[in-house]
């Protein structure tokens, strides 16, 4: 699927350390080495650590916590049963040709924290990102990583390590306060967004309650702003959105949740009846 390129004499001096570093990473996953095909070098991940050292002109806009994130993060790839078929970096998964030409597909989480109140947290996403920028969305969206404690499946552990992990990086909340045996994963879906001309998600999303009153010290590099809401206020919020009212854009998978899930899920947060609500096995496609 990819087009000839023509290899410069420095990126071929730095081959066997991608190759070695793809191996190790092999080696240390879950991942049996019959699956070695679908994680070896190929010229999409190779362009991707090429990058790193002579950024595209069309990526300068990125500021440098964006970019070492979208270079050196690698997420997991999955089919639509969710079964880990490789790995790649963050920003080869985001580019909207690779999504169309190869239908790349990865792991992802949504978070929703409720405090005391059943107030819900949301965030809205820092300028500087590179999908999705100034959207109002839940609480904390990411992806869980290709290393090993993020890999684990049982009982969605790895995700929940996930999910632990950037509540600290994007809000400051500490590990204490969202223990992860704390989160319920209450279901799974799977969508395609394109965010502009480049860039957009194609997730199979992890959707994570918890219910914890927490202190929050926002990271500017991933948060503009964050604000708790009642059932009503989100309403209302929808409502602006749809109107177009003060520039109010919501993120698509967080309008994917609240349309079709968020409201029912709600009820039991304030019954303290999350368990009824889990369904692990489906997959909703939306």
């Amino acid at each position: 699927m990819h087009t000839p390129m023509t290899v410069s004499s420095s990126i071929l001096f730095n081959l066997p350390l991608i190759r070695f570093r793809s191996l190790s990473l092999l080696s240390s996953s879950r991942l049996p080495l019959s699956s070695l095909r679908s994680i070896s070098i190929s010229p999409r991940k190779f362009r991707a650590f090429s990058t790193m050292t002579t950024t595209d002109a069309k990526d300068a806009g990125m500021d440098d916590v964006q970019r070492r994130l979208m270079f050196e993060d690698e997420c997991i790839l999955v089919d639509e049963t969710d079964r880990v078929v490789g790995f790649d970096t963050k920003y080869n998964c985001h580019l909207m040709e690779n999504i169309e030409a190869e239908n790349l597909l990865h792991r992802a989480f949504s978070v929703f924290l409720f405090n005391s109140n059943y107030e819900l947290l949301l965030q809205q996403r820092s300028k500087a990102k590179v999908t999705f920028p100034l959207v109002w969305t839940n609480t904390c969206c990411s992806h869980p990583l290709h290393r090993d404690s993020e890999l684990i499946e049982e009982n969605a552990l790895g995700v929940r390590n996930a999910a632990q992990r950037k509540l600290l990086d994007e809000l400051g909340i500490v590990a204490e306060d969202v223990p992860v045996e704390e989160f319920t994963p209450l279901g799974r879906m799977l969508y395609k967004a394109p965010s502009d001309g480049k860039w957009g998600e194609h997730e199979l999303d992890y959707l994570l309650f918890i219910v914890r009153d927490v202190k929050v010290q926002p990271n500017p590099d991933e948060v503009a702003e964050i604000k708790y809401v009642s059932r009503e206020e989100l309403k209302e919020l929808v409502k602006k959105a749809d109107a177009g009212e003060e520039g109010l854009k919501l993120s698509p998978w967080f309008r994917l949740v609240v349309d079709n899930f968020l409201m029912k899920w709600w009820d039991h947060v304030e019954k303290g009846t999350l368990d009824e609500a889990i369904d692990m096995k489906t997959i909703h496609k939306l």
